[in-house]
């Protein structure tokens, strides 16, 4: 073993020689529980303490939670010049950096940060303008549309000369989104925001378009780090290949097998192919996980290796074998809820446990409801991630628009949502007036305000809006002089939005006044902040709650049950986890199964899901399910029957648990069919599938048909049943016997 510093002790072999390894390029292919964040924190330790000046440190990193809680491990090694690193998410330095040069591309420094709500409500104010129908042009859908080409850099300009965008939309009957995208970025522009996505286009574009200040940058950071690499987009990936151009000590860090946001517009292909645009690379294999039992390790690595797409590791543990995973088929999802809280309340009290040590994962935020009733119900407190956060309350928003305000009378959103609001007879009349007043005049709306006395449109509303033009004026003078808190408290008070929710006196009303103290208390508690030394205006404290996230919560009240969507649960750990609902088209989703790398992104959730456990995993689906109003039959997922037998514990509701499947080739996983009635409990042979299979539109079959299934082979249809949703074909085929399947879920390739 090669000599090291002791402060390199708490390291294994392989993560001391990666936190060693600190010039040229760099590669750590971290697999599940195997130390990563342990490594990062040695390694930037280490590179101080080999002479580098921390600010000319940059480390990216998945959360800010997670940029806090190395930094204050990198400080117990180094000391306080931990402080002065350049830490945190891709949206936080960038913004940062953006602060500074903002002039250069037209923004002023105090932008504001739009976040998903007012890009939408933009959007539909667009719409509006346009006389577009939402139902069609729905602002959700916008919105996606917008950021998937920002991601791409595809600027609105480019939109229009890309034939496959435009014909995509002319079909969809959609064919002035690229009007809509041009008219966005335009009054982003006017009001002085950004998006999310433009934190990381802007950026792209202030260095592509200034030499000068990508040099400083590319000076300036003589060591770059990014963590969980495989979530990084086109536009991430360009910005850290320019910044590390120079000294190209670069190190990134991830694992291929935890890749699970293209529908951010990640793309696993940056860390596939790292080593072509580094072929002097330096690659270390993280494969010894310290999180989870043998079993587990075992099991998750028997699920990822079905994938093609990936880079060649070996994880293994020295951790005891552990419990089997344990497989539970319910009737419902209702009984599924049931399931999952009576197997935690017993699982606690049996071994002493935590209610913090169990998570509940999913995979659409919209299953939490039958386990949130079945854990009221037995009065068991847990914790929903994903639900409307602090900073996402009404009473919340409305004082930070008041706020936004004050930084950037631009703001067009902030200024909509509060102009009226406490209530001072200024109508949506009216506020449609300064919309159209400021669109042709090709000004802001605060503009219009300024100068309300010159616009007859505007009629005897005039004193009024010159009443919230002095009032938020008259807060703009304190910027200058007072600290973020004094002007908050200030602005609470004098808009009388304190004394409203005060003279509230119903139990919403009473919340929402303490809510808004508290928002008050954490600006106190900002500008009290030792670590944001020169650095407490209004405009910083606004960027940082712009920014923040679920995964950047204090903990607070941490023993709860956690319930959460896998893509949330990424980078956390439980003792004990449940990944509910794995049927087929719910988990793999039915919009993730039309190519094999929509399905190997579909397998890499799957295996993130069980990876989070340390001792207990417990997989289960329901045979129904209530979808629309209307209860549909399930089939299991196809995942569960790719986990090696010899890691399960089968057991379906209250019947006696079974060791395994009765034989692999007889697995109920195989995703057989919406089956009806007890069918899909038997075990079914495995056929042969025509290599030429199409699916077939199943609305055209009759009776006499001979068809073929990719799970029961060829078939005859003997009768046809019921009609519209719950049409249903009764099939003779030739290996499995007859079956009933419900069209509408079915793949038939019809042959005559």
């Amino acid at each position: 073993m090669s000599d090291h510093p002791p402060y390199l002790d708490a390291l294994n072999e392989t993560q001391r020689e990666a936190a060693m390894c600190i010039n040229g390029p760099v590669m750590i292919i971290a697999g599940a529980g195997s130390g990563k964040t342990r490594v990062l924190t040695y390694r930037i330790a280490h590179i101080i303490r080999q002479g580098t000046d921390a600010f000319n440190i940059l480390a990216l990193t998945f959360t800010n939670k997670a940029a806090k809680e190395m930094k204050a491990r990198i400080e117990r090694v180094v000391g306080s010049e931990a402080k002065n690193l350049w830490m945190g998410t891709f949206h936080s330095i960038f913004a940062k950096i953006l602060r500074v040069e903002a002039e250069r591309i037209g923004f002023p420094k105090d932008f504001t940060i739009y976040d998903t709500d007012d890009s939408k409500s933009l959007i539909k104010t667009i719409l509006k303008e346009m006389n577009l129908d939402d139902k069609l042009y729905k602002p959700g859908m916008v919105y996606n549309r917008i950021s998937n080409c920002k991601n791409s850099l595809i600027t609105h300009k480019e939109y229009i000369s890309i034939p496959e965008l435009m014909e995509a939309d002319s079909s969809s009957g959609r064919p002035l989104m690229s009007k809509i995208f041009a008219a966005y970025q335009l009054r982003c522009f006017k009001a002085g925001a950004m998006d999310f996505d433009d934190l990381l286009v802007n950026t792209y574009h202030l260095f592509k378009k200034n030499a000068d200040v990508l040099y400083k940058y590319q000076h300036k950071f003589k060591y770059i780090m990014v963590d969980e690499y495989q979530d990084t987009n086109l536009c991430q990936y360009m910005i850290v290949k320019s910044l590390a151009s120079v000294y190209e000590n670069i190190c990134v860090v991830g694992d291929d097998s935890q890749s699970i946001y293209s529908f951010r517009g990640a793309s696993i292909q940056n860390i596939l192919n790292f080593e072509k645009d580094y072929p002097d690379l330096n690659v270390f294999k993280l494969e010894h996980n310290y999180r989870s039992t043998s079993n587990i390790v075992n099991a998750s690595s028997s699920i990822i290796e079905k994938n093609k797409e990936k880079l060649e590791k070996k994880i293994f543990t020295n951790n005891a074998e552990g419990e089997k995973i344990k497989v539970v088929r319910t009737l419902s999802d209702n009984e599924e809820g049931r399931m999952v809280a009576q197997s935690i309340f017993e699982e606690k009290n049996q071994k002493q446990l935590a209610n913090s040590d169990f998570a509940i994962l999913y995979r659409t935020n919209a299953q939490s409801r039958a386990f949130e009733e079945a854990l009221r119900k037995m009065n068991m407190p847990y914790r929903v991630y994903g639900g409307t956060g602090f900073y996402q309350r009404k009473e919340i928003k409305d004082m930070i628009a008041y706020l936004r305000l004050v930084v950037n009378p631009n703001d067009e959103e902030a200024l909509k949502r509060i102009i009226n609001y406490p209530a001072r007879k200024i109508g949506a009349t009216t506020i449609d007036k300064l919309l159209v007043l400021a669109s042709e005049n090709n000004i802001s709306i605060w503009e219009v305000l300024k100068n309300a006395h010159q616009y007859s449109l505007l009629g005897s509303a005039v004193a009024h809006l010159k009443d919230f033009y002095i009032m938020i004026a008259s807060f703009q003078t304190m910027l200058a002089t007072r600290n973020a808190y004094e002007i908050a408290e200030y602005v609470a008070k004098q808009s009388t939005l304190l004394k409203t929710l005060y003279e509230d006196k119903t139990v919403e009303g009473v919340s929402r006044h303490e809510n808004l103290v508290e928002l008050l208390n954490a600006i106190k508690e900002f500008t009290e902040d030792d670590t944001n030394e020169n650095e407490k205006t209004l405009a910083v404290f606004l960027q940082d709650i712009a920014l923040f996230t679920d995964a950047d919560k204090e903990d607070g009240d941490t023993d709860k049950i956690v319930m959460m969507t896998i893509h949330s649960s990424k980078g956390l750990e439980f003792k004990h986890v449940y990944v509910v609902g794995l049927e087929e088209n719910l988990f793999p989703s039915q919009l993730s199964l039309n190519s094999r790398q929509e399905l190997e992104e579909e397998r890499r959730l799957f295996y993130v899901a069980v990876t989070r456990a340390e001792q207990k995993v417990t997989l289960s689906f329901a045979t129904s399910r209530f979808k629309y109003g209307n209860l549909i039959p399930c089939e299991p997922s196809r995942f569960i029957d790719e986990i090696d037998t010899k890691y399960l514990e089968v057991s379906f509701g209250n019947a006696r648990p079974e060791p395994m499947f009765p034989e692999r080739d007889k697995g109920f996983g195989k995703g057989y069919g919406m089956l009806v009635g007890k069918q899909a409990s038997r075990p079914l042979p495995q056929v042969k599938v025509s290599e030429n299979f199409k699916e077939s539109n199943t609305a055209d079959i009759k009776e006499g048909n001979i068809i073929e299934h990719q799970r029961f082979g060829m078939g005859k249809v003997l009768k046809i049943e019921d009609s519209g949703d719950n049409k249903k074909a009764v099939i003779q085929f030739d290996e499995v016997g007859q079956k009933t399947l419900v069209l509408k879920f079915a793949k038939l390739m019809i042959h005559s």
